[in-house]
């Protein structure tokens, strides 16, 4: 396994060379591949749909998977930028927006609040290409090394960053923040009941954590959104630094979560294909609620 994970980081080593609107119609294409043969991907997808917008018409549902997996395939071909590219290279393609340097900037800590749209790790780099402040971050563990290995390289290589795993403590995180690390939180994933709260994500109920909210109240600090989108072919990515929240958190972590929630859905709103369709945000249901995916 660990062999063929090599070729692949290989293969994309050497993509990342070409032009990026060459990458783009790469990606395109093994979207739409994915979007064929991946069955269950993408029945996962439409099923996230029909749950968040029930009174769209099908055939605009579709049409908006099928462009999804597009993205989702730009976002596995141009990995290679991020993890290889020049940082020259990536700022000439990066867009930056809004208030980008309020980490460098403010006496308090900072949280980005950074939703799972396909550029994500677009966001992930911006943050250490425009701004000085060091950075915190957590990531999901890779089951192959191989890929593990890329990934914590690719997003530690400017030199100003560091990574949890998400099945560690919290508190060498803590540590961290307390040290002068701006946080970057990927707050919109369901990971179960644990430190969760049933809220309406479109006006379904979803388990969505509380921990974002409570741990800015407990280190008091700004929270700032932070989105990151893919621009058509060639064009590059636009990052955009939005106001820090006013009132949040409030003290109420229901409440704050609730309007989180409500946050994203407007973002998402304004670019509904770039959204991460493929996780299964409704997995954790309430007690005594029935299962909203198929078994295959």
């Amino acid at each position: 396994m660990n062999a063929a994970a090599r070729v692949v980081l290989a293969l994309v080593w050497l993509l990342h060379w070409l032009p990026l609107g060459v990458q783009a119609a790469l990606g395109q294409g093994l979207g739409a591949l994915f979007y064929r043969f991946a069955g269950p991907r993408r029945r996962i997808a439409l099923r996230n749909l029909e749950l968040c917008f029930p009174e769209m018409p099908l055939a605009e549902r579709e049409r908006i998977a099928r462009e999804h997996f597009g993205w989702l395939g730009r976002s596995l071909i141009e990995r290679g930028l991020l993890w290889y590219a020049s940082p020259e290279r990536l700022k000439r393609l990066i867009q930056v927006e809004g208030q980008v340097h309020l980490a460098d900037e403010s006496e308090r800590p900072v949280m980005w609040l950074v939703p799972h749209f396909m550029a994500l790790d677009v966001a992930g780099a911006a943050t250490q290409l425009f701004q000085k402040r060091w950075v915190a971050s957590i990531y999901q563990r890779q089951s192959i090394p191989a890929f593990d290995a890329a990934m914590r390289a690719g997003r530690l290589r400017f030199k100003q960053g560091e990574v949890f795993s998400r099945h560690e403590s919290v508190l060498p995180l803590i540590r961290a923040i307390k040290r002068g690390a701006a946080f970057f939180n990927l707050p919109d994933m369901d990971f179960g009941r644990r430190e969760a709260v049933f809220v309406p994500f479109f006006g379904v109920p979803a388990a969505t954590l509380m921990a974002p909210a409570k741990m800015a109240a407990s280190l008091k600090m700004i929270v700032q959104p932070v989105v990151a989108e893919f621009l058509p072919g060639g064009a590059g990515y636009r990052v955009r630094f939005l106001p820090a929240f006013t009132d949040w958190p409030s003290g109420d972590p229901e409440a704050d979560a609730r309007r989180m929630n409500e946050w994203i859905e407007s973002e998402i709103l304004r670019n509904p294909a770039q959204y991460l369709w493929v996780h299964k945000r409704f997995k954790t249901r309430p007690p005594g609620e029935p299962k909203l995916y198929a078994k295959r």
